[in-house]
């Protein structure tokens, strides 16, 4: 069979530019940008309602880290610079090759993007990937050479020569920076955080809206990176060494659904005494397929899981109690982050009600709303092209379709933007009739200590021991600060985080009890401040990396530029951190 694939003449010898969108990210802009769309995904899509309770956190663009890491030409990755900085780069240095990652909503970055490489390096290739590949006429809008829908791992080693069969090297990163909540911003300290591994990309599940699945191939289509347990197991033994962590947040749409995979792990951890904790997504059907001595051998900790909306049409959650499944996961220590959706087919504003109480009744840890999005390329949004369903980009441009806006296509029982409010609504309904997810999720951590710190198998009780350890002091301290801040706005919350305190206090026993109020002072002071803060419109940014790599095994060096914020100048960072983030 011919090979068409494009070669560069230089191969390895080129010299490449990777490159995320320019910042900033989180105001309105003629680039694509929205402040309603800010670059962090807890606070965006997941705890946006929580004020000085939100998770603060940015991660890494890893695709361009996998891509850099398997390049053997010499190459430099710019990860969230501004639009200034990156055009320095290309003005400033040569390039024969400009790879740029984008999501749809900022296709318009990508745009400007393209012609300041055009203006700067008119010889460079530009090769463009990400999910704006996704969209079917991105070649007319940007000027690019080569659009790469899916593995750019591969197609990069194709394009340069080299042997595209090759094992993937993993890069050594951590899966989040710049972790803020509670008017602090988190430790530091190595082990602190954990690490990412990418076992595969692509989604075999082919949920009609998903754009992941559609980005690499759809349904029943995925890429294993690495196939066996054995080849994780050296990996993330090489990252616990490297990165000092013990934890391993497994970028991966459904770990567990590679079931001979997930327990030849398990096996080696077993042999190797590894206690490790993972923190994985997988739905729920196959999450239930697993039982609870295996969940917990494994180290899993932390779940992210697809509640989607009750009565909706996806098969992997027929015959699903998923209220009991999240209450059982939690009783182990298990977190859960839920993810629903609002706006489907069935869901009217008559029932819309009922759909928001079912899903804030599962009281998880942490709980995703987005709004049914008809992204390109997908089922769904093909389905509501024939049907011709679809908002004009006049009336819905791609900036704008994230989920965390409005519909766009013309929804059967949902008019004149309702959706707006009603995801609103969930977030606030959610938020004020569970808590803080950081109230939830320190009680759920007490569960597993509860269940597990005397359990026979030494290697899980010293799992447990050392994920639960912040429960002794700084989330003793933050229950302290949260039920004294909700001691006059909601007495039966505060209750509840009363309650929790004192679990705490018996559990731990005196210096915990020292500890709490001693501390917790302290944070509910900063919490206060960080308040002012939000309400005078100030939002974190994105530190830019630029990190150099010479040639195939030449080591990375890394730059990282000062933190950008929008609003107020820079707090003094606390003293106190917290340790440990989820």
């Amino acid at each position: 069979m011919q090979d068409n694939h494009p070669r560069h003449p230089l191969k390895t010898k080129a010299k490449v530019l990777l490159s995320s969108v320019f910042g900033p990210y989180a105001r309105d802009d003629a680039f694509g940008s929205r402040q309603v769309n800010p670059m962090e995904l807890y606070h965006n899509q997941v705890t946006r309602a929580q004020g000085v309770f939100s998770l603060r956190m940015f991660h890494r663009s890893f695709g361009l880290l996998m891509i850099q890491a398997n390049m053997d030409a010499p190459s430099t990755l710019l990860d969230f610079p501004d639009l200034e900085r990156f055009e320095a780069e290309i003005r400033d240095n040569h390039y024969d090759i400009v790879g740029i990652s984008s999501i749809i909503p900022n296709v318009g970055k990508v745009k400007k993007m393209c012609e300041l490489v055009r203006t700067h390096l008119p010889g460079a290739a530009l090769v463009i990937g990400g999910h704006v590949a996704n969209l079917p006429d991105l070649a007319d809008r940007i000027s690019a050479d080569h659009i790469v829908k899916g593995d750019g791992i591969g197609w990069f080693r194709r394009y340069l020569g080299q042997d595209d069969k090759k094992p993937i090297r993993h890069p050594q990163v951590l899966s989040a920076h710049g972790t803020r909540i509670l008017g602090h911003s988190l430790s530091r300290k190595p082990g602190d955080t954990a690490a990412v591994v990418v076992p595969s990309v692509g989604c075999p599940m082919g949920c009609n809206f998903c754009s992941t699945s559609n980005l690499f191939g759809g349904k029943g289509h995925f890429l294993n990176f690495y196939e066996t347990g054995d080849e994780l197991f050296a990996i993330m033994c090489e990252l616990e060494e490297k990165l000092q962590v013990s934890s391993f947040f497994m970028m991966d749409e459904n770990f567990l659904l590679h079931r001979k995979r997930a327990l030849r792990l398990l096996e080696l951890e077993q042999q190797h005494n590894k206690s490790w904790s993972l923190y994985i997504f997988s739905s729920a059907r196959v999450l239930q397929s697993y039982s609870m001595d295996q969940l917990v051998g494994l180290g899993v900790s932390w779940v992210w899981m697809g509640l989607e909306g009750k009565k909706s049409r996806y098969r992997k959650l027929n015959g699903i109690d998923t209220l009991a499944l999240v209450k059982g996961l939690q009783a182990h220590g298990i977190r859960v982050l839920g993810s629903s959706i609002i706006g489907l087919e069935n869901h009217t504003m008559e029932n819309i009600d009922q759909v928001i109480d079912y899903a804030v009744s599962h009281n998880t840890d942490f709980h995703q709303f987005m709004l049914y999005t008809a992204l390109p390329g997908t089922p769904l949004h093909k389905e509501l092209q024939e049907a011709d369903l679809l908002l004009p980009e006049s009336a819905m441009p791609p900036a704008d379709t994230h989920g965390q806006y409005r519909f766009n296509h013309r929804h059967p029982h949902i008019h004149d933007h309702q959706e707006e409010k009603l995801l609103q609504d969930a977030f606030r309904r959610d938020f004020e009739k569970n808590g803080p997810s950081l109230y939830r999720l320190i009680r759920t951590m007490l569960q597993g200590w509860l269940c597990y710190k005397d359990h026979p198998d030494a290697r899980i009780r010293r799992r447990y021991a050392e994920e639960m350890q912040p429960l002794r002091t700084t989330y003793a301290a933050a229950v302290w600060a949260m039920q004294k801040w909700y001691s006059r706005i909601d007495p039966e919350l505060a209750g509840k985080m009363r309650l929790l305190l004192k679990q705490l206090y018996q559990t731990f026993g005196w210096q915990t009890r020292l500890y709490a109020p001693t501390v917790g002072r302290y944070i509910h002071f900063a919490m206060h401040l960080e308040e002012k803060r939000l309400a005078q419109g100030w939002t974190p940014e994105p530190v830019t990396f630029c990190e150099k790599k010479p040639a195939r095994d030449g080591e990375v060096t890394a730059q990282t530029a000062p933190a950008r914020e929008q609003g107020l100048p820079q707090m003094v960072e606390a003293a106190l951190v917290f340790s440990k983030a989820n």
